[in-house]
């Protein structure tokens, strides 16, 4: 940047060239503008559920994270009891912390036995926002809660807590955890 000098007048330097950083990707302009295979691909991951995977890839683009995840929202709302059945058997059950003490890890795979033989699916439960040192405590009181409802009451409770981690892990894809 060199002053341009003018007789009679003060130095003034040029002013340097504007140059514009395009802006990075964001993780959903990358989900919107991938192929549908790829887009199928991880919504899958986050709720096994191809007939939810479709309708989320067919309505794209969204114009933001909020949208994509109401619409994930809205669309598991909407599952069909044998879309549900599916998703809920490709579910596997919540992992306890690495330090949990062997005598949680049998009383929990107990907890989870007893749960499987009464509804026929894995117990599912949304664990965002708990501390690790929450993570057991919070898993057991829910099975044993969950245990006394009736196979239709539990199939609703499942199917909430199902569509709460589907939301969940579709917001940490998007590298948005506040959800």
């Amino acid at each position: 940047m060199t002053p341009t000098h003018l007789p009679g007048r003060t130095a003034i330097p040029a002013l340097p060239e504007q140059t514009r950083i395009p802006s990075s990707a964001t993780a959903l302009d990358d989900f919107n503008s991938a192929s549908a295979d790829e887009a199928r691909r991880l919504l899958l991951a986050c709720l096994h559920s191809p007939p939810w995977a479709r309708r989320l890839t067919d309505h794209r683009p969204y114009p933001d994270a909020g949208s994509l995840l109401a619409a994930a929202d809205e669309a598991a709302y909407d599952l069909a009891p044998d879309d549900l059945a599916a998703a809920l058997a490709a579910e596997t059950p919540a992992a306890l912390p690495d330090d949990t003490y062997s005598a949680a890890h049998t009383a929990l795979s107990a907890a989870y036995a007893a749960y499987q033989a009464r509804f026929g699916h894995t117990f599912v439960i949304c664990l965002a926002g708990l501390g690790p040192d929450e993570t057991l405590d919070h898993v057991l009181e829910g099975i044993r809660s969950r245990l006394a409802n009736d196979p239709e009451e539990e199939r609703t409770v499942a199917a909430d807590e199902l569509r709460r981690l589907a939301g969940q892990r579709l917001a940490q894809s998007l590298g948005n955890t506040g959800r």
